[in-house]
Order: structure tokens, then C-alpha cells, then sequence
């Protein structure tokens, strides 16, 4: 077993509908530790973001509102199976930029 840091996504901007941002490995299991979402634009923009197909009941993040020129830097610990997803969007096309870390542990 190896563990890796890893950066999972970005920074990279948002679209403003469900894109996935990262896909576990197979035989591997990551851990998303640190989730930072800048917003330079002039407004306040909603950020969503799920564990799985985007979806009410996936999301850690729904509609959560970035003042103008705010960030929103957490630091989590979420423990991610092979093959699961993270999927990202904010609710202005390309105003919010994401970047994901954490480490993914190579199984067997």
C-alpha cells in the first residue's frame, strides 16, 4: 500500500452545470482533504459540489453562496471508495474556480 498527495482538480473555473472534477482510481481509495473556491467576479455566485452523480441527496455543498472576491477554503476529510466521483458547478458560467487535494492510497 502507497499513499500519495495529490492534487485531485484545478484550479480550474466552473461551468455552470454538473461536470465531474475527479474519479477515484480503481483499486484505490482517496481521500479529499482540502477544498479551496475562489470567486473574483464582481457578483456573488452559488458553488454546489457532491460525492456521486450530482444530486440532492450527494451534495456537501447546495447552492452555498461566495460573496464577490470571497474564498471558501476547507479543510475536510472524505474518505472516497474506487471508481466514486466529485462533481462541481457554480451557478455563473466560469466565476468560480475550484481546486481539490488529498491523497490517494493504492490499494493491494
Amino acid at each position: 500500500m502507497s499513499v500519495a498527495k495529490k492534487r485531485f482538480s484545478g484550479p480550474a473555473q466552473l461551468s455552470n452545470a454538473a461536470a465531474t472534477k475527479y474519479t477515484v482510481p480503481s483499486t484505490t481509495l482517496s481521500v479529499l482533504k482540502h477544498i479551496h473556491v475562489s470567486n473574483t467576479s464582481a457578483g456573488a455566485v452559488n458553488f454546489t459540489l457532491s460525492i456521486g452523480a450530482d444530486a440532492a441527496s450527494t451534495r456537501i455543498f447546495d447552492a452555498y453562496t461566495i460573496a464577490s472576491g470571497a474564498i471558501l477554503d476547507l479543510w475536510v476529510y472524505f474518505v472516497l471508495s474506487a471508481a466514486e466521483i466529485i462533481q462541481a458547478f457554480g451557478s455563473v458560467n466560469n466565476q468560480l474556480t475550484l481546486t481539490l487535494d488529498g491523497d490517494e492510497i493504492t490499494l493491494g
